[in-house]
């Protein structure tokens, strides 16, 4: 399935989730985007080792006690699954390639996807390693309408990790999580808010979020095959058999009613920027370049929430996906792109890179505090308004008269080849 197409969910017909006559996708009122890797585990080892794309592979121990852990999609196929032991999965295929798990790596491609996720929003909940939730409402107006920041963060995930992922885009987020279920592998799908009916009832009833093995069961035994019989269901039948508790979170459920905001978890307070460059770079000037742009994004996004950030994190990423990461802790917490950039600088500098090739680069703040609480370190001499100030002035005019309407010199057009088409940090294409 190419990129651009959407993945069809259960009973839903093409009309249903494909583009209106004008090209827009019926996506208004579903700000709720689910977002889960495809295969994660799994398509994070196949970076490294693209010879093994196409056959069945899976990743776990090798062991006489050994499970599982992550299969592609080709071993699938042959009944593999996760927390299945070793031994069956290879008896099921013998030909399967077995590949030891690497946590460390996942944790840092989990990284970098979060990042992506927080680029967009800061309305961030992570559910695990590869998957999230995110609320998009307060990003529509800058960057586009909930699917197209959905095929947005598709694209950047793949240009930026090498891997694949599936979105759902709903109203609630029990509706976005079965949306992205459908949309596997590497799909998108948009439950339209005014046919999440449609799209629920003819689902069968272990479809439900909480429903497990015991649940469904007794739901069966009641004769309440799909979702629309549990909606369909007096409430108070549901009680008697499932309790209150249960009863009630299915009854609203099987209509669609999910109140549940998406919720960031406590302490997971930084915000950066990265960018994947159009073909690998081996210019300083250009790095150096990006850097200030990305630089002056973060400082943007910084003061428009009312943060200021104390650690300044460095992220390099090698033409061979090899990633590093490089960190400052400034005396007082800053929400001044000047500064952000002058420490990112400094911090690339110290590699000594010379002329390898980058295929991304990235910028982070993080230890963040609400700026009016930020302590700030006064300078002999220093001017009653200064940088910040400046700054500020940047962002009311960005606000009047559209952002970027005002920006540093270095990042103006200069007619140059540097492969951003004249713009020397002019963002990758998208979509």
């Amino acid at each position: 399935m190419s990129r651009s197409q959407i993945t069809r969910g259960a009973r839903l017909t093409q009309a249903d989730v494909a583009p209106h006559a004008d090209g827009r996708r019926d996506d208004a009122g579903c700000p709720v985007l689910h977002v889960d890797m495809d295969a994660f585990y799994a398509s994070c080892e196949l970076r490294s080792r693209p010879d093994l794309v196409g056959l069945p592979v899976i990743v776990g121990g090798d062991g006489s006690r050994g499970v599982v852990t992550a299969a592609t999609y080709e071993a699938r196929r042959y009944g593999i699954h996760s927390a299945m032991p070793m031994s069956r999965a290879k008896r099921l295929c013998p030909d399967v390639v077995i590949l030891p798990p690497d946590f460390a790596l996942y944790a840092e491609v989990s990284a970098g996807v979060m990042a992506v996720f927080r680029d967009v929003t800061p309305l961030v909940e992570p559910l695990s390693l590869d998957e999230a939730f995110l609320d998009v409402s307060g990003a529509i107006r800058r960057l586009g309408p909930p699917a197209v920041i959905a095929e947005d963060i598709r694209s950047r995930v793949h240009d930026e990790q090498g891997i694949t992922c599936s979105v759902g885009v709903a109203s609630t987020k029990f509706v976005a999580k079965l949306a992205s279920t459908r949309a596997k592998p590497d799909g998108l799908l948009v439950v339209p808010a005014d046919r999440v009916v449609s799209f629920l009832h003819p689902l069968p009833v272990g479809e439900l979020w909480g429903v497990g093995e015991k649940t469904e069961q007794a739901l069966l035994r009641l004769g309440l095959a799909t979702v629309g019989d549990v909606a369909h269901t007096p409430v108070d039948t549901l009680v008697r058999a499932l309790g209150h508790a249960a009863g009630t979170h299915l009854a609203a459920l099987a209509w669609g009613r999910d109140p549940r905001p998406v919720e960031v978890p406590e302490g997971e307070k930084s915000i950066g920027n990265e960018e994947t460059f159009p073909r690998d770079v081996d210019d300083p000037e250009v790095v150096r370049r990006e850097l200030l742009r990305l630089s002056e994004k973060v400082a943007s996004r910084l003061r428009q929430q009312g943060y200021a950030g104390r650690t300044v994190v460095l992220k390099v990423r090698f033409a061979d996906f090899s990633t590093i990461s490089r960190s400052r802790t400034l005396r007082s917490p800053t929400d001044v792109g000047r500064d952000i950039y002058g420490t990112a600088r400094d911090l690339f500098e110290a590699l000594g890179l010379q002329r390898a090739r980058l295929r991304l680069v990235g910028v982070r703040v993080e230890g963040l505090v609400d700026v009016d609480e930020a302590p700030r370190q006064m300078m002999l001499d220093e001017p009653e308004l200064g940088w910040r100030e400046a700054e500020q002035a940047v962002d009311r005019a960005g606000a009047r008269f559209g952002r970027g309407s005002v920006r540093p010199a270095r990042l103006l057009r200069t007619g140059e080849d540097d492969g951003f088409g004249g713009a020397p940090v002019a963002p990758r294409p998208r979509g």
